[in-house]
């Protein structure tokens, strides 16, 4: 298989070194171009980003003498020279969504990490193990942007990919009804480290901007389906989120409460859990997890700091499922948000617009 080539835009970002360190040795992108702003533009990578490498794993030696681009000024020249581009920018919402679409409009698929275009109709929003059925809107999209191959998708937020994939194949066989959910969520949602962020060690923050409103809505478009050429939002359940951040580098945590119409006994629900496997696993996607969802049997599992970087990251943990007094279960979840949070569900819906054609030329 040829190699697409492939550019970040917002490469400096912690979310974009995530992706530039996910995309240096891809087996199915290669990493040719990085943009950012323009104060970082014009300089190698190494340079740009200086003293603020923020992953646990190195810069990779292939983006260090990769010279910046301008992610505005430099559009269409970065359009012409890749294949596909991913979005991490930090701009205003208004910004993203013209730049966005700008790379679109020159022909240049787009595949998002930000929230700027999560609402737009005809823009699928894709968890690939939940809802890849949602790619088919990207023929209207096209032809309301004018487009032959240009198109724009994007993931969710990174607190739903805990709880969301734990809930997905429970949700039609026993009509998922109404839910709970509580986040733990760690310093590099916000692009911090404890370095930078030193005021998060020993504390506990009870408020994210936002984050309560997309747990509680993004699921809805999520479960919707595709109608009339645009995506229509699901009804149920009813979800109330609580968002909290928390001192820990990277995973989000989730305690999650649930009920449903026809209750399920616990064997079922280990049962489905256990089975889930989706798209990504079907295709042998190379960031796919082989088992998306481990459930975990001590009392004291899953933990963010033993289990975060299961399956390179991308699966999800989940443990403590027992009877509620008020609802029918409770349960917990994990994921690594910069992970499958972020670039590498980012990623991951590359391969799977790539194996399905979307990104042929």
């Amino acid at each position: 298989m040829e190699k697409l080539k492939v550019g970040v835009i917002g490469g400096t970002g912690m979310v974009g070194q995530r992706f530039v360190s996910l995309l240096a040795e891809h087996p199915w992108f290669d990493l040719t171009v990085i943009a950012a702003s323009g104060r970082s533009a014009g300089k190698t990578y190494e340079q740009a980003v200086g003293t603020r490498w923020a992953l646990e794993v190195p810069m990779p030696e292939k983006a260090k003498a990769i010279v910046v681009k301008n992610a505005v000024d430099d559009m269409a020249a970065i359009a012409a020279e890749v294949d596909l581009v991913f979005s991490a920018v930090d701009m205003k919402t208004d910004e993203i969504r013209a730049l966005e679409e700008g790379y679109a409009k020159l022909e240049c698929p787009v595949v998002s990490n930000n929230s700027a275009h999560r609402w737009t109709p005809d823009v699928p929003m894709v968890v690939p193990e939940i809802n890849p059925e949602h790619l088919a809107v990207i023929p209207a999209q096209r032809k309301r942007l004018g487009t032959r191959r240009g198109f724009i998708a994007v993931k969710s937020n990174c607190s739903l990919q805990s709880y969301v994939p734990a809930l997905h194949p429970l949700k039609d066989e026993f009509g998922l009804e109404k839910v709970l959910v509580c986040t733990y969520q760690a310093i590099s949602g916000a692009g911090k480290t404890f370095e930078t962020w030193p005021e998060m060690a020993d504390n506990v923050i009870p408020y994210i901007g936002g984050e309560e409103e997309k747990s509680e809505q993004e699921p809805m478009k999520l479960w919707g389906h595709v109608e009339n050429d645009r995506i229509v939002n699901a009804s149920a359940p009813s979800i109330t989120a609580q968002c909290l951040r928390v001192p820990a580098s990277n995973g989000h945590m989730a305690a999650v409460f649930a009920s449903f119409a026809k209750k399920p006994s616990k064997e079922e629900i280990l049962a489905r859990w256990t089975a889930f496997s989706g798209k990504p696993q079907q295709l042998a996607l190379p960031s796919a997890p082989k088992q998306f969802l481990h459930y975990f049997e001590e009392d004291n599992r899953p933990q963010t700091k033993l289990d975060r970087n299961l399956e390179g990251g991308m699966a999800v943990s989940v443990g403590r499922l027992r009877p509620d007094t008020q609802y029918d279960y409770k349960f917990v979840c994990l994921s690594h948000n910069t992970l499958r949070g972020a670039a590498g569900g980012a990623v991951l819906l590359a391969e799977l617009l790539r194996a399905e054609g979307w990104l042929d030329k």
